[in-house]
């Protein structure tokens, strides 16, 4: 027997009850099974400092998407869920918690401040998992993952190992980027960079003999504090009697060489540049070339070192007024410029990086950047959309060795230990590391690695490596990668020179790249806009299918999308629709229903069996090709306007007509129904599983149901034609009716001129019903005098204008009308050509008038010809 539906669907009342029945069923979990081909999904793991935002509500509903659809095909199918580490945001969070309770790192220890760490993530690093549940993620929850648990610190290990002893792993001096309030090096694809209104400054640097001086320009005076050379191009003639000569350093009095270098461009400000190697990456390497002494003016924090003479302790801003400043009062500066520059800012925190000298580990990337280029190049991974594969490239081809230390507490530590003299020993163990060492008293690195080292082992070391598991054989290439485009360059890149170098394959076959979420006005979610919209609050008021509906229907492969109330709404409304279409079919079905499509078809039943047909196939291959967007809109349309507004009216004398004919069109309802569920539960998991249990079904749960498959035998070319042609009438004559004006309940009668008589008397009853007709003459005689008519395709139809209305009446309320819109065009016209009026009033206000009155004037056309056709 059906199961009897609440009048409303409630989803606050469904969604948890149904979520804890597909955990109960163990549905969600995938293993080895050789006789189905596997399909993965690794979910981008969420820092353990985060709460549900939007960017996560698209990703995770998007992954979800394709991992049920790819379920219900068949694929044995795994969604590997886990979190990350985050060890800036945690550590800046564990910080400033311990700050409110008085206390510092440096009171509690390396050892006490990981033991608040690990609590803290004990606390709260499940929140968002949770909150992920929320929105229907049907993830292997016991494959859950963190990114410093035992088998992934342990795949950290392994790969920092093999890399050193691959020489691709070394410590060096190198200028990195520094941020001074998370107080860490960074990498370069942590530097988000945005142009800034500054200034050039131009400098004077005396010569020592006396000879006069050379003029610099700079964006950063304070820097040259840490000058150590002035640098011209060996080709540029004004500087050639120049090269060897000495400087001295303005307001430190330091002595510095003028030195010949191609890096320098002569056509570029005054052709001579300062070089400050401690500073700035590209004079690092003219250092480097010259053998210039490195020299280092700033602190961690960003304020001026003991190198600075009497500029120490500042910070850089003070020091660059005060150095400005003081070249003015000395006579040393020359002009000023404005000057529009890009500058870097620290992803994490927004504060102005500084490039700065320091000592650090690094991956070298060009042996491990060029098989990756390969793969992408070969098509062992495909980006969607493909122009992603250009911004990619570019990065890889143009990529700086990687600087993976990290000044922080909180992460995966440096398995590397130092003796007394600075001798390195890298060694999975301390005990190995002493053994290495001869039995010397090491102490180990304090830095920590970059969280993206550890992320971008994450599609093969959830999956059991360093370990050969069925997992990892079975599992590995992953199938698809679901990511915004923000995040191509910190982790996508790096996971596919990470599963090249260390599985020998790329480690997915497929980036499916989305874009961002935007507000209803293009912006971008932000706390400083106020323009952040909760999931959980959305799902509290529309419930989880709404939200997710209207972020899938949103969705073009790389391109960001805009939110909006309105959309979700539309969703629920949608939601709705599905709810009562079904409530209508099982309020009518017998006790002994039995499932399955009748032998003998009605016209009506071959039309829509032969639209839900091709339904299958477009969706299909619109998911194939990551078009989630533009599946989704078939399914609403195909739902809401072929299904609900369309074959179930229709249906409703059949259903309410003998036993016979209600139950055909009964068993094409309940086929319909249960198609059409499953190939929107995907989209909308949880009504689809509500209303599938409710109907008459096979098998335990919809999301364990197999995905619907286009059959030849319900192709119907001929009956789909036909049956157009009678929608396209019943359509013209409701529409021509509202523009009329003419009440449902006044009937008259439709006369029908065509060539396919026999298709109209097959739908002369639906004619009838849903155009309001009182009777449906079809043949090619009558005398179209004094009727209405609309041609369609396949017929023209006449309607007797004397029977739509009370041809005086309707006179008469259109001269009202005329009358209403005369005076209000005189009025406005009496605005607009007064000088008085048009000198003081604001454009907006004449801009609308005038508005206004073609609005009018348009609204006079239309009732002049309502009367010529009376």
């Amino acid at each position: 027997m059906a199961k009897e539906l609440s009048k409303k669907y409630d989803p606050l009342s469904v969604e948890d009850k149904t979520y804890k029945f597909w955990l109960k069923g163990n549905y969600f979990s995938a293993k080895p099974n050789p006789k189905k081909t596997p399909y993965c999904i690794v979910m981008p793991p969420p820092n353990i400092t985060g709460q549900l935002h939007m960017g996560h509500a698209l990703d995770n509903a998007l992954q979800d998407l394709l991992i049920r659809w790819r379920r219900m095909q068949g694929f044995e199918a795994l969604w590997v869920p886990g979190t990350d580490h985050a060890s800036i945001a945690t550590e800046m969070k564990i910080v400033e918690a311990m700050k409110e309770d008085g206390v510092t790192k440096a009171d509690i220890g390396r050892d006490g401040f990981l033991e608040r760490a690990w609590e803290w993530k004990r606390a709260y690093g499940g929140r968002i998992v949770d909150q992920l549940k929320k929105i229907g993620s049907s993830c292997d929850w016991e494959r859950e993952r963190f990114t410093m648990d035992e088998g992934c610190s342990r795949a950290v290990l392994e790969v920092f190992i093999r890399l050193y002893e691959k020489k691709l792993i070394y410590r060096g001096e190198r200028i990195v980027n520094w941020c001074p309030v998370c107080l860490t090096s960074i990498s370069d694809a942590e530097v988000e960079h945005s142009e800034h209104e500054g200034f050039f400054w131009h400098i004077r640097y005396p010569l020592k003999d006396g000879g006069g001086f050379v003029e610099i320009a700079t964006t950063r005076p304070e820097t040259m504090l840490g000058d150590t050379a002035v640098a011209v191009n060996p080709n540029d003639k004004r500087y050639g009697g120049l090269v060897g000569k000495t400087l001295v350093l303005p307001l430190l009095n330091r002595e510095i060489p003028i030195i010949a270098d191609e890096y320098v461009d002569p056509e570029f400000g005054t052709g001579c540049v300062k070089i400050t190697p401690a500073h700035d990456p590209n004079d690092f390497e003219v250092g480097l070339r010259h053998s210039l002494p490195v020299l280092n003016v700033m602190n961690g924090d960003a304020t001026i070192n003991e190198n600075g003479g009497k500029y120490s302790g500042m910070t850089r801003e003070d020091a660059r007024r005060a150095v400005v400043a003081d070249l003015e009062a000395a006579g040393l500066l020359g002009e000023t410029k404005k000057h529009v520059h890009n500058v870097g800012a620290c992803y994490r925190c927004s504060s102005i990086v500084e490039p700065r000298v320091s000592m650090q580990w690094f991956v070298k990337m060009k042996p491990l950047a060029e098989p990756a280029i390969d793969a992408v190049k070969t098509g062992e991974t495909k980006f969607v959309p493909e122009r992603f594969e250009k911004i990619y490239m570019n990065w890889m081809e143009n990529i700086r060795d990687w600087c993976i230390s990290r000044q922080l507490w909180w992460g995966h530590r440096i398995p590397a230990w130092y003796d007394e003299s600075g001798q390195v020993y890298v060694a999975r163990t301390e005990e190995e590391a002493v053994k290495l060492s001869g039995g010397k008293p090491l102490t180990q690195d304090p830095d920590t690695l970059d969280t993206w080292f550890s992320s971008a082992l994450w599609p093969f070391s959830t999956l059991g490596w360093p370990d050969k598991t069925p997992e990892l054989d079975y599992f590995y290439p992953t199938s698809t990668l679901v990511t915004g485009h923000d995040i191509i360059f910190f982790w996508v890149a790096r996971m596919i020179f990470s599963g090249i170098e260390q599985m020998g394959k790329s480690p997915f076959d497929t980036v499916f790249i989305h874009g961002l979420i935007r507000d209803s006005q293009g912006r971008k979610m932000s706390k400083s806009l106020g323009n952040g919209v909760e999931p959980l609050e959305v799902i509290a008021e529309y419930g989880a299918d709404a939200l997710r509906f209207s972020l899938a229907t949103g969705v073009s492969p790389g391109n960001d999308m805009r939110f909006s109330d309105e959309k979700v709404l539309s969703a629920r409304n949608f939601a709705n629709k599905i709810w009562n279409a079904t409530r209508f079919v099982l309020m009518n079905l017998s006790d002994d229903f039995e499932p399955g499509l009748p032998e003998e078809l009605a016209m009506e039943d071959k039309w829509v069996l032969s639209r839900y047909n091709a339904l299958v196939a477009d969706v299909t291959g619109n998911l194939e090709k990551f078009e989630l967007g533009v599946a989704a809109g078939k399914l609403y349309d195909f739902i809401w306007d072929i299904l609900c507004d369309w074959y179930i009216e229709i249906t409703k004398s059949r259903v309410s007509a003998d036993r016979s004919s209600a139950e055909k069109a009964q068993k094409v309802l309940v086929y319909l129904l249960d198609g059409t569920l499953r190939l929107l539960h995907p989209f909308m998991p949880f009504i689809t599983e509500e209303l599938w249990q409710a109907i008459p079904h096979e098998g335990e749960s919809i999301m364990i149901s197999s995905w619907p498959q286009f059959s030849q035998s319900l192709v119907f070319e001929k009956e789909e034609r036909d049956f157009t042609s009678i929608m396209d009438v019943i359509r013209g004559v409701r529409s021509r009716r509202a523009e009329m004006n003419v009440p449902p309940s006044k009937k008259a009668k439709i006369f029908i001129v065509t060539d396919s008589a026999g298709v109209f008397v097959q739908g002369a009853a639906f004619i009838q019903r849903l155009g309001y007709a009182s009777g449906i003459e079809i043949g090619s005689g009558y005398d179209p005098d004094g009727a209405i008519q609309i041609v369609t395709s396949a017929a023209r139809v006449f309607i007797p204008m004397d029977e739509l209305i009370d041809m005086e009446k309707e006179r008469e309320r259109l001269e009202k009308e005329k009358a209403a819109v005369q005076k209000d065009i005189g009025i406005i016209n009496a605005k607009l050509t007064n000088d008085g009026f048009m000198a003081k009033a604001p454009d907006k206000v004449v801009a609308l008038e005038r508005e206004k009155l073609k609005a009018a004037q348009e609204k006079l056309s239309k009732i002049d010809e309502s009367m010529s056709a009376l």
